[in-house]
Formats: structure tokens, C-alpha cells, sequence
């Protein structure tokens, strides 16, 4: 099987020759694989995923892991990016974002909150919201030829996001409320998202003629412990926006990959209903997240991506663990298909190298490859 076959299969829930994986890290990470592979140093500090900056971007670390999925994205070509003294910039969404260092490296933060001056409809529709047209479709199909025998993914945990993506602009608490509340503003503010990714999605897979493999989006509907939300309000205020989604995604031939941190397990029910055919990241950790239990539990229904626990345990876990790990999970989770082995998040910086490595290399002897 290609990549591409050994994807698709699994996302019918067929059994593969193998069973695929996929990458993202933190930007410390990242550079450390560049410099461990001899490919150079990063050009810029970005998450690493599919849906963050693309494996286009990403040097050839995931050839070199050997990976089976590729993300393409179009360019952006619309008006440049507002910058500051303090090395923020402002994003597409007109938040302003700022690097913020900690023990390991540094994560972006939002600063300011220029939803929260928001208080009528009217404030939302003049806020100086972005164009679908401000990137380039046209360049789509090339970049797809690049990957001939993989599986491509295109968007991001941005796409759909109506939780985080305004809670950047808003605060949490507020958004937390206005769920809560039904609160008009922020309605609009969830309907300005939808409608820009509706179109930028479909323009990307019009542009791809078919050879987008899946639509990568997001939310986090859930926390460590439990939902965030009430399932009644996932049902009145996201739920048909979601379907609308899923529904156009699956017009063109592809798949939906949805995004959600902790602990969804209550709501993958509705997840199934609103037509996600995979549930990524799986985080074991997370109230009711085993994912050897939620295969039991539903697997032919919904795919599972990642599952390799980087919430402290590939920091702390030997390499001989790690490869029991992953092959325990290639062989119960992966069975019959329906699963894509990956972090569980983006890979922290505090995780050794070693460690990294001994996940990729388990899949790579699994494949009879040769060693990393």
C-alpha cells in the first residue's frame, strides 16, 4: 500500500498493511529534529502540525520520519501582518499575539482582547474582518503534486473553532458566559467564523479537484476532567454549524478530522451524528479517554487520531516502554483500521529527543524500515 491507500483504508475502517501515523510538535522539538537529521535550522518559531504550518514548511522531518500525511494550505497574499516592538503580531482574526518564554521555550499568548469592547451586533458587523480572497487557491494543485503517493489533509484546529478562536479575542470566562447566555454578540461572532471557513474550505477543495484526502478543524469541548459545555448547548449553538461543515466537506470527496482537547467523551455520540469521521487528539489522560476503550466503544464509527500520551508520560517513559506502547496500540487500537497513531498533542520541549525518536522508530521496524 502507498501512504495514501494505507490512510484511506484506515479512515473506512478497513485494515491497513500498517498502521499509519502522522506528526506534530512543538517548535523546540522541531528544531531539534532538523538539527538531529542534518536538515538545517528553522526558519521561523511555529507549531508543527498539519494544520499549524504544513509538512511543505517543515524541512523534511516527516520524510524522514516517515509519516504518512501531508498538510497544504494556500498562501496568504492579503495585506501584511500589523507587527509591534514587543515581537507581537496581529493574526488574520485582528488579535494581537505575542511570544511568551517559559522554562522550556516559549508558547504564543493573545494580548488584548478586542472582542471584549464588542457589546452590540452592530460593533461586531464594522470590525474589520478578513477576506477568504486574501490567499491563493490557484496554488493548491501544485502544491499536492509535490505528495503523489500520500495522504493531504488541508486547514487547521483554527477551522471551526468557536470556543478558542473567540476566547482569544474575548477572554475565556466571557465566552464561558456567553455559552452560557446565548449572548447575541457573541452568536455573531461564532457566525463570522463560520461563514469565512466555509468558503476558504471549499475554495481550497474546489482548487484541489479531489485530492484532498480530509479537512482538518477544531474546538475543545472539554477539560481534564469532563465537558466544558453542556451536550444541550453543544446541540443548540454548534452542532449545525458543524454539520453544515461536515456536510460540505463530504460533498467534495473528503473526510473531516476534528480537533478536540480533553475529556470529549460525552459528546462523541453527537460527534458521530454530526458526520466527523475522525476524533483527533486522543489525550489517555483525560477523564474517560482510554483509547483502548473508546475503540471498544466505538470503533467503525469514528476513527481515533493520536493516542501517544505526551502529557509527561513520553517525557518520563523509557524507549523500551514507548515501543511497547506504541505497538500495543498499533495492534488493539489499530485493528480493523479505524486509527491514525500520533501524539496526543503537539510534542512538549521538555520530551528527550530519544524519546521522540523511539516512536518513530517502533513504527519504522514495524514497516521494516531502516532506523532512524
Amino acid at each position: 500500500m502507498t501512504s495514501r491507500d494505507r490512510v484511506l483504508a484506515t479512515l473506512d475502517h478497513s485494515e491497513p498493511d500498517f498502521t499509519p501515523c502522522d506528526y506534530y510538535a512543538t517548535p523546540e522539538i522541531h528544531a531539534a529534529l532538523l538539527r538531529h537529521f542534518g536538515l538545517g535550522e528553522p526558519r521561523e518559531l511555529a507549531g508543527v502540525l498539519g494544520g499549524s504550518v504544513g509538512n511543505l514548511a517543515d524541512g523534511g522531518v516527516s520524510d524522514r520520519l516517515g509519516t504518512d500525511i501531508r498538510y497544504v494550505n494556500p498562501p496568504y497574499i492579503g495585506p501584511p501582518a500589523a507587527t509591534f516592538d514587543d515581537g507581537s503580531s496581529m493574526n488574520l482574526w485582528g488579535i494581537r499575539r505575542r511570544p511568551m518564554p517559559n522554562e522550556y521555550g516559549q508558547y504564543s499568548e493573545p494580548v488584548g482582547a478586542p472582542y471584549a469592547a464588542l457589546n452590540t451586533v452592530e460593533e461586531v458587523e464594522r470590525f474589520a474582518w478578513p477576506n477568504p480572497d486574501w490567499f491563493d487557491y490557484a496554488a493548491i494543485p501544485t502544491m499536492c503534486e509535490a505528495f503523489p503517493d500520500l495522504a493531504i489533509g488541508t486547514g487547521g484546529t483554527h477551522v471551526g473553532d468557536f470556543i478558542n478562536g473567540v476566547a482569544n479575542g474575548r477572554g475565556v470566562e466571557q465566552v464561558l458566559v456567553d455559552i452560557a447566555s446565548e449572548d447575541p454578540v457573541y452568536l455573531v461572532l461564532v457566525e463570522k467564523r463560520h461563514r469565512f471557513y466555509m468558503a476558504y474550505i471549499e475554495r481550497i477543495l474546489d482548487a484541489a479537484r479531489g485530492r484532498i484526502d480530509f479537512v482538518h478543524c477544531g474546538d475543545d469541548f472539554g477539560s481534564q476532567r469532563g465537558l466544558l459545555i453542556s451536550p444541550a448547548a453543544f446541540d443548540r449553538l454548534f452542532s449545525p454549524k458543524k454539520r453544515e461543515l461536515f456536510d460540505m466537506v463530504h460533498v467534495h470527496g473528503a473526510k473531516i478530522s476534528h480537533h478536540c482537547c480533553g475529556s470529549s467523551r460525552a459528546l462523541i455520540p453527537r460527534f458521530i451524528d454530526c458526520g466527523m469521521d475522525v476524533l483527533q487528539t486522543i489525550q489517555p489522560q483525560a477523564a474517560g479517554m482510554n483509547p483502548y476503550e473508546l475503540k471498544r466503544e466505538f470503533g467503525g464509527q469514528i476513527s481515533l487520531h493520536g493516542a501517544v500520551d505526551v502529557q509527561g508520560w513520553l517525557q518520563r517513559a523509557t524507549p523500551a516502554e514507548i515501543e511497547a506502547e506504541v505497538n500495543h496500540l498499533m495492534d488493539e487500537v489499530g485493528a480493523g483500521g479505524g486509527y491514525i497513531l500520533a501524539p496526543s498533542h503537539h510534542i512538549q520541549p521538555d520530551t528527550p529527543l530519544e524519546n521522540v525518536l523511539a516512536v518513530y522508530r517502533t513504527v519504522a521496524r514495524r514497516r521494516g524500515r531502516r532506523e532512524l
